[in-house]
């Protein structure tokens, strides 16, 4: 797995927020940061798939959805 260096710039109130999390969960900033792309991401991946499913499925029950509504 190749690694890669970045800088992340925060505000004076959002790095406190970094260390007490960090401070609160035994674990450097950095795995605090990490988890939380991998967080975004596995949601991103779930909406997207969620997306992706509605998008399959409401041209298929449009009709009954409309009968529905009037009901």
């Amino acid at each position: 797995m190749a690694r890669m260096a970045m800088t992340l710039r925060l505000t004076d109130e959002e790095n406190r927020r970094l260390d007490e999390l960090a401070a609160a969960e035994g674990r450097s900033k950095q795995d605090i940061v990490r988890l939380a792309v991998a967080d975004r991401w596995a949601r991103h991946s779930r909406e997207q798939r969620l997306t992706e499913a509605l998008d399959r499925a409401l041209p298929r029950y449009q009709g009954l959805l409309d009968r529905l509504g009037t009901a």
